[in-house]
């Protein structure tokens, strides 16, 4: 897949509102009926967080019900793939996280033709932004990332993590960590971040890598404790928790993103209309008072810088998906 022309076909959108205003005035106009947003992971996650108070903004802009349709599996290439097959008559969107750029690559390891391509979508704006955080529960015996190093370190595979899914947003963070490391923990992955959080919280698995958003009420509850985080560069609301790359792993970064896309041929015109609702959803204070409150700040791009950042997120972490390679060989 040819990331430019991804790019290139998100950014020409704008450039062809006559197009897209014709092929609207050929039917009825949009929107006619209630619009579906898809989210392919279970309720509970970060993608979740970010479709249910977006999805009422839209629906106050778009004057139609927005219905948030969660249909998991296989780490988020079912829902990813429903959209890319969908019509593309702006009815079904989808609410995506950061691993929708390079799962086509992960299914490519196994000689599989992808479900779905990058650009098979037209991105429409951005909503969240959060380094992924390293989550022990209180009880604990880690007090910080060195202890958990020490203890992995002497009994390797046995110190199990949870995940969204393999290849997911919170399986490749952990992927990192360890080969940055040379540490083996044991990989259990879920449907998506909500079961394999409620899978730590209930001791079905020692630690996790979560979105600030999913792990901050169970922080604040006293049930959870964070070590460290995935971030790049500090940020208030992870103030005193330190970075991988402040440990002195330089290449351990990975933010758990989520944006708003639709399936490839949409109208230019539905677009618009999607990137102005979007535009009133994050200045929206009841929809960024919800983000704020999780720990999840709204990280607002419009398509042009969207559609850039997401080309360049997959340009670096694709290398890192073909380098973890097959996860069956690494069984054997």
């Amino acid at each position: 897949m040819d990331r430019r022309k991804f790019v290139t076909g998100a950014l020409a959108a704008p450039m062809m509102g006559a197009l897209g205003s014709q092929a609207l005035a050929q039917g009825q106009a949009w929107p006619a009926r209630n619009i579906t947003m898809v989210v392919a992971f279970p309720p509970g996650g970060q993608a979740d967080l970010a479709a249910r108070p977006i999805a009422l903004s839209l629906e106050k802009t778009l004057g139609k019900s927005v219905i948030v349709d969660n249909r998991a599996g296989a780490g988020g290439l079912v829902g990813n793939a429903f959209v890319a097959r969908s019509d593309p008559d702006g009815y079904t969107l989808l609410m995506a996280l950061s691993s929708m750029t390079f799962l086509p690559d992960a299914e490519r390891l196994y000689d599989r033709k992808p479900s779905y391509e990058l650009d098979s979508f037209v991105p429409i704006a951005r909503a969240l932004a959060d380094p992924n955080v390293l989550c022990v529960r209180h009880d604990a015996p880690w007090k910080s990332v060195a202890d958990l190093l020490e203890d992995a370190k002497k009994r390797p595979g046995a110190i199990s993590y949870s995940s969204s899914g393999n290849y997911g947003a919170t399986h490749i963070p952990f992927e990192m960590f360890q080969r940055a490391t040379g540490v083996k923990f044991l990989h259990v992955p879920y449907r998506g971040g909500g079961p394999a959080m409620q899978a730590f919280l209930g001791a079905q698995v020692d630690i996790t890598a979560q979105a600030p958003g999913v792990a901050n009420p169970h922080v604040q509850d006293g049930k959870v404790r964070l070590l460290a985080h995935w971030g790049g560069k500090p940020t208030p609301e992870l103030k005193g928790i330190p970075s991988m790359i402040e440990l002195g792993y330089k290449d351990v970064e990975y933010y758990i993103w989520a944006g708003l896309f639709a399936p490839k041929g949409t109208p230019p015109a539905i677009i618009s209309r999607l990137r102005e609702g979007m535009k009133q959803a994050m200045s929206d204070p009841q929809v960024t008072s919800i983000f704020a409150k999780a720990g999840s700040p709204a990280a607002y791009l419009d398509q042009p810088e969207f559609a850039a950042f997401v080309e360049a997120d997959a340009k670096r972490l694709v290398p890192i998906v073909k380098a973890i390679g097959r996860l069956d060989e690494k069984e054997k």
